[in-house]
């Protein structure tokens, strides 16, 4: 094959992968400007804020406190801290990358989803991942998807979760389904060659219940689709 003919061929793959996605986020953006982000630009400025606030020694505890999950907390407490801990970035990570990746993905999610849904699918996402470290713990390090005993006392924050299930959604939403076979792929070889951990898991935690928001979605689709159908035959019939 020729380098014209090759140059055309991958062109074409990645207007028919990333064309739908390009245009669904350029045209409100174009239109909007940051007008049209502002869960993300506060989701943003509320994670820096955490950020700069939990490493003061006055306030580590009461950012603790208020959205740092643990596994070894009573499940009632654990519900509570969870959604605050979505903004709280990790502390053995560096703070821009938590940024970079709230700004990106929750800023396509919101031009592409609309922001109530985009923050419905960021907590569930990472509800997926608190609620699987005590299933993980329970399980035990002997069971493939289980976690030491140790791990309940990790403490569990950070938007990647979020992130991971709304790039999940996103890309299925607007069929950029190599993408999202990337991504699912890289959260599994995370687990098996990098990161076998808590984090790692959670993350994969967060893709099944994302995937399983995906069918809901597309079975419901599929409802109204032949429901609509119905109709217009009903119509036509009379």
């Amino acid at each position: 094959m020729s380098e014209p003919v090759r140059g055309g061929v991958v062109r074409r793959a990645a207007v028919a992968e990333w064309g739908p996605l390009w245009r669904a986020v350029r045209e409100p953006l174009a239109a909007r400007g940051l007008r049209a982000i502002p869960l993300t630009l506060a989701s943003v400025t509320l994670t820096l804020m955490l950020q700069i606030v939990q490493n003061q020694p006055w306030g580590y505890g009461p950012v603790q406190a208020a959205g740092a999950p643990t596994a070894e907390a009573p499940l009632p407490l654990a519900l509570l801290r969870t959604p605050l801990s979505l903004f709280v970035p990790a502390l053995d990570l560096p703070v821009w990358g938590a940024l970079a990746q709230v700004l990106v993905v929750f800023g396509i999610a919101e031009v592409t989803l609309g922001r109530w849904r985009t923050l419905a699918l960021a907590y569930t996402a990472t509800l997926a991942g608190t609620l699987y470290a005590r299933l993980g713990i329970r399980l035990g390090p002997d069971n493939p998807i289980g976690l030491p005993p140790g791990d309940a006392w990790v403490v569990d924050t950070g938007p990647s979760a979020a992130v991971v299930g709304l790039a999940v959604f996103v890309c299925w939403r607007l069929r950029a389904r190599v993408t999202c076979a990337l991504v699912v792929a890289a959260m599994v070889g995370e687990v098996v060659f990098v990161k076998n951990n808590l984090a790692g898991k959670e993350h994969i935690a967060a893709v099944a219940a994302t995937l399983l928001v995906c069918l809901g979605w597309e079975l419901a689709a599929r409802r109204r689709a032949a429901g609509t159908a119905r109709v217009g035959a009903a119509q036509r019939s009379r």
